[in-house]
């Protein structure tokens, strides 16, 4: 613990310090201009792959950057980002070496993961219909199937729904990275 602590007093004596004013200006409100729904990876850190700044990215993560429809948590970030917020774009960004979606191919027994993945079904389906992938093809096409159901759920939920029926925003996209080479690729987008 010590080790993330000495680097808040690194981050506080240089980036924080060199920047002052901007932190003031952000710890007085933060004007986003994009939702990001992610997976938890500890490799996949939004504002760092994206070179964003604080106030930039609201961030709402979990396991294989899942849009459940009965997740309170997931609904109450979409309500505040749309309604509160005014953020235009939505990202599903899902990444290539998820363990979620390695535990979703395998049929992985642990109880809460696997319930959890279920949401993820559907992409599994498809992916299924497909003969001939290599291991590493079926993956990275499994993640890019499932940032693609994601997303399809995401255009369900009535927050999201209704705004965009309102006013044409949220727009949202599908975004995968690679742990590999460090890029984000679209995969598909709903403006």
């Amino acid at each position: 613990m010590e080790r993330f602590l000495a680097g808040n007093r690194r981050f506080v004596q240089g980036e924080f310090a060199n920047n002052r004013e901007y932190y003031y200006k952000v710890s007085l409100e933060q004007h986003p201009t994009l939702l990001w729904i992610g997976c938890s990876d500890s490799r996949v850190s939004p504002s760092i792959i994206t070179d964003s700044r604080p106030g930039e990215i609201f961030v709402h993560r979990n396991i294989a950057n899942i849009v459940a429809f009965n997740d309170g948590n997931l609904l109450a970030v979409l309500e505040y980002a749309i309604k509160h917020l005014k953020i235009p774009d939505i990202i599903v960004c899902g990444h290539y070496g998820c363990g979620g979606i390695q535990a979703l191919d395998a049929g992985i027994e642990d109880p809460f993961i696997t319930n959890w993945l279920l949401i993820s079904q559907g992409a599994l389906n498809t992916v299924n219909k497909t003969v001939g992938l290599s291991p590493i093809e079926r993956h990275r096409r499994l993640v890019e199937e499932n940032i693609r159901l994601q997303l399809k759920h995401l255009s369900l939920i009535s927050i999201v729904r209704n705004a965009r029926q309102d006013n044409g925003m949220p727009h949202l996209h599908g975004w995968v990275y690679d742990l590999d080479n460090g890029e984000i690729s679209a995969v598909e987008s709903m403006s």
